[in-house]
């Protein structure tokens, strides 16, 4: 006996406008309607109906619709709405889309992406990177970061925000690159530029909620579901009736920017706000349509989750009854090196705070691991299962442990120099993959903060009062500046200019030094946990990490400290500054120290 109900077709259908010269397919899927034309704008207007299929998707060929044509697609006659897959949003999430061509003169035929463990990450927002805040403009800076070290670029979600400032967690166009940082075609050449120069392309994308404003998807069908919350909106619907075809729409999104722009790595927003109660969660779809896509292409693609969870399933492989990340941001190790850097514990901080926080971090890769969080309250975290350091992206900055400040306030703005020196070496250095905050290489003081150009007043106060709620478990100092204010914007661009002052200069030469030093040392390139040893004094604040045939020291007091080394060999010094070792003493001031035995 059949199942009536099941799909009468395949899925893997492509999404939104498919053109082919000037014959333009359009496909939405929309069961809430009864009919869906497609309506052309501009000197040929005219409106085409669209076919229903069985399962809920509209469908037209349209002949004469070349690149550049504005559509909308008409609901049920009335209703007009922009493509919920669409590719360019040239006026904004309000108006009509733009059918884009996939035609583009790529020069990375031989490109094959770059294996996990060797990714040096900097993480960027396109909007403030630089004074024009487009993808062309990053461009001009990509022979800057190749010589710093840096091998991938992270750029903080582009899919389509309203206005011109956002932070890119309020995208409502998930396949629509954002028109005021240069459109699809801007970030079709950042990718090509990148590659030419050895650099991967990493793209965040937030598939746990969509922005408030603008957001039309719940007019086409059951995208979203009320069985579930997030604390930015409506919780997608992954595991309700229909949620078959909700899947497909993300898991296209996926493959379409691998497909059509040549990304490299999909970090993945906030996985643990995706609440999925099947056997096979979409997750672990997503994550294997995407391994599976970069294995027919012959080329490397990663899957990085933003997870808060110390759950070792997200980087568990499928076949073990994992989700199948290849690997996730590291919460634990920023919180336990902020808060020997900074004295900070409260809110998430509560619970981290000693040198040997930070020693387990470097051994095992997690710190809860099943104990107890005063944070939290409960028990947190599991044991992770695995040895290989590239499972895990470390840092000691990031756009939202600094963002999420009251002010916005980057390390640079809060800590010595010496305690900048050892936040570089501590993520240069670890067994794991480092990423750096863009600005942080050369100490940058201007903050980054929370910013928006909505439009709708209550969602413009809504803002202002949630980040106010949000730093109620902190103590910091000082009155969080108006998100939606253009100024909160302005003041967040990087400084270039801090490069000509010496001190700045010297940091980032330090960096610069350090990343050569990981890339140029095979005890330091290889991420194998198991080779990893540590030795605590907490009396002392004092952190000697072995790596093999490397000893690094850290020295987090205000003064100089001697201590035994409980690792034999005969060390040398690679970076010593004022350190020294007399047999197996070691003498270091405050900062950091390496030697080879």
């Amino acid at each position: 006996m059949t199942n009536s109900s099941a799909p009468t077709r395949p899925f893997g259908l492509p999404l939104g406008a498919i053109l082919d010269g000037e014959r333009c397919e359009f496909r939405v899927w929309a069961p809430a309607r009864k009919s869906v034309e497609v309506k052309l704008l501009g000197g040929n207007e005219r409106r085409i109906p669209m076919t229903k299929t069985a399962d809920g998707y509209h469908e037209a060929t349209v002949n004469n619709c070349p690149a550049g044509t504005r559509y909308i697609f008409v609901l049920d006659g009335n209703v007009e709405r922009a493509d919920p897959a669409s590719r360019l949003q040239p006026d904004g999430v309000h108006k009509a889309s733009e059918v884009v061509s996939r035609e583009f003169a790529w020069t990375d035929s031989k490109w094959r992406g770059i294996p996990l463990e060797e990714h040096v990450i900097y993480e960027m927002h396109v909007g403030t990177f630089t004074p024009e805040g487009a993808f062309d403009a990053v461009i001009g800076r990509l022979d800057q970061l190749k010589d710093l070290g840096v091998n991938a670029i992270e750029l903080l979600p582009i899919a389509q925000f309203p206005g011109t400032r956002n932070w890119g967690y309020d995208g409502v166009y998930v396949g629509a690159a954002q028109n005021s940082y240069g459109g699809p075609l801007g970030l079709k050449r950042l990718a090509d530029a990148g590659h030419a120069r050895g650099m991967a392309l990493l793209l965040d994308v937030v598939y746990n909620h969509l922005g408030p404003e603008g957001n039309y998807l719940s007019e086409f069908g059951p995208y979203f579901t009320d069985r579930y919350k997030t604390p930015w909106g409506l919780a997608l619907n992954f595991d309700g009736a229909h949620s078959d075809h909700v899947r497909w729409f993300f898991i296209h999104n996926a493959l379409q920017w691998i497909d059509e722009f040549h990304i490299d790595g999909l970090r993945v927003d906030a996985v643990h706000a995706i609440v999925d109660h099947t056997a096979e969660p979409f997750l672990q779809d997503l994550c294997t349509a995407v391994r599976e896509r970069a294995s027919k292409l012959g080329r490397k693609v990663w899957t990085i989750a933003e997870s808060d969870l110390n759950d070792v399933r997200v980087i568990t492989p499928p076949e073990k009854l994992g989700l199948g990340f290849d690997s996730q941001w590291n919460d634990d190790f920023h919180h336990s090196l902020h808060t020997l850097l900074t004295g900070e514990s409260d809110g998430y901080y509560a619970g981290y705070g000693t040198v040997g926080h930070l020693a387990r971090v470097f051994e095992s890769g997690y710190y809860f691991q099943g104990q107890s969080s005063l944070y939290r309250n409960r028990r947190y975290g599991s044991k992770p299962n695995t040895k290989d350091g590239s499972k895990f992206v470390v840092c000691a900055q990031n756009h939202d442990q600094v963002g999420n400040r009251a002010i916005g306030d980057r390390l640079a703005a809060s800590v010595s120099p010496e305690k900048l020196r050892i936040a570089a070496a501590a993520v240069v250095l670890a067994p794991f993959v480092p990423m750096l905050f863009m600005g942080e290489e050369y100490g940058e003081k201007a903050p980054f903060l929370y910013f928006t150009s909505h439009e709708d007043k209550d969602l413009i106060e809504a803002v202002r009062k949630g980040r106010l709620e949000e730093f109620d478990d902190f103590e910091w100092k000082g009155e969080p500046p108006d998100p939606n204010h253009e100024k909160s914007f302005q003041d967040s661009r990087l400084d270039w200019n801090l490069l000509g002052e010496k001190d700045h200069a010297s940091l980032r030469a330090l960096y610069k030094e350090l990343l050569a030093l990981r890339r140029g040392t095979p005890d330091l390139r290889t991420l194998d946990l198991s080779a990893v040893a540590t030795h605590a004094d907490e009396e002392r604040k004092v952190l000697l990490v072995r790596r093999a045939s490397i000893l690094i020291a850290f020295n987090f007091g205000d003064g100089a400290q001697h201590i035994d080394i409980p690792f034999k060999g005969t060390w040398k010094p690679l970076i010593a500054s004022d350190a020294s070792i007399d047999k197996q003493l070691l003498s270091i001031p405050p900062g950091f120290a390496v030697f080879s035995g």
